[in-house]
């Protein structure tokens, strides 16, 4: 849809999902944890932009400037680090109004992020 121009990928590894939008009018941003697996280097190798971000910490944006976040096994890898409801204020604030986020996570954190996005009044499916 050409609601969605600004894209970001919060927990890529190889830019998998930058690639797969790869016709799409778009850019994505691929943000890969400082925490894990160094694979930026791969992102680069493929003509795709990224970054590194540690997720406890706030990501260097202005406010409101992504129409959709990809959120791939984020809470599962950084949960033990920090309160992942940081985490979702992050991404609300940097999350455009009207703006999606695609969440792919274990049951028990797709449901704890639904009790607190509701809270954020978040609509969520």
């Amino acid at each position: 849809t050409d609601k969605i121009r600004n894209v970001m990928d919060m927990n890529t590894l190889y830019g998998g999902f930058a690639a797969a939008m790869i016709n799409d009018p778009l850019w994505v941003m691929n943000v890969v944890s400082s925490y894990g697996l160094n694979s930026l280097n791969v992102v680069y190798d493929r003509g795709l932009i990224g970054t590194y971000n540690d997720w406890c910490e706030a990501f260097s944006t202005y406010p409101r400037t992504y129409d959709l976040l990809h959120v791939d096994g984020l809470f599962s890898a950084e949960s033990h680090r920090c309160e992942m409801k940081y985490v979702l204020l992050e991404m609300d604030r940097i999350l455009r109004p009207a703006g999606y986020v695609i969440m792919r996570e274990s049951p028990h954190f797709v449901n704890s992020v639904k009790n607190l996005a509701a809270g954020m009044r978040w609509n969520c499916h």
